[in-house]
């Protein structure tokens, strides 16, 4: 049975995505129980490169998977692994484990946190990378955050944590820290907006 598998896909990553062959009869199993023809499974890491990245195995239906998913056929089921995740699922594998409680699937994933963006890279990755290698350090100091939340028509939204919520000097770091650095580093950002809620204060730094 197949159990790595190396594709070299549009964004020029060699990836090494292993699913151990206990891994693969598990999965096939929980397939079979949805009882849908052509049934597979969809990989993809949330926030990746972030410290908030979270490995995901997903079922995907016939026509649920994007189009620029890398298609894996594996002998029982295909998988489908997401194109944006590709660079952080490099060296992950998948595996199960019989134990007296019947068994444990595990997905590890070691670069899935690892900061990887190139000027191809999209926005939100380019983001995130500015978020927490470069402002996020700084704010660390009043005890504060800031995390991404979606970008919508060209603007960043953002959300303040920590130290950051309530904070009286707030709108100056959002304008003269977080913006200026951003619009630096990616000129086809329009710009911020904070979509935290300032009325909690129990956390504040001043």
């Amino acid at each position: 049975m197949q159990t790595s598998t190396l594709v070299w896909v549009r964004i020029n990553f060699m990836v090494n995505v292993t699913i151990t062959e206990s891994a693969q009869v598990y999965l096939a199993g929980l397939l079979e129980k949805q009882n849908c023809e052509g049934i597979g499974i969809r990989m993809f890491i949330s926030d990746p490169g972030t410290p908030k990245a979270e490995t995901c195995i997903a079922y995907s239906r016939p026509g649920e998977h994007n189009e620029e998913d890398t298609i894996i056929e594996y002998d029982q089921f295909n998988a489908y692994f997401e194109a944006r995740s590709i660079p952080f699922l490099d060296d992950a594998k998948v595996d199960f484990a019989e134990d007296k409680f019947g068994g444990q699937l595990t997905i590890r994933a070691p670069n899935s946190r690892v900061p990887t963006v190139t000027d191809d890279s999209p926005i939100e990755d380019r983001i995130n990378y500015l978020l927490h290698s470069e402002i996020n350090p700084g704010l660390a100091s009043h005890g504060g955050n800031v995390a991404l939340v979606a970008i919508d028509e060209g603007y960043a939204i953002l959300e303040f944590g920590g130290g950051c919520q309530g904070c009286s000097s707030v709108s100056l770091t959002l304008k003269e820290g977080v913006e200026k650095t951003l619009l630096e580093k990616i000129p086809e950002l329009k710009g911020v907006k904070d979509s935290t809620d300032h009325t909690d204060t129990s956390n504040a730094y001043m």
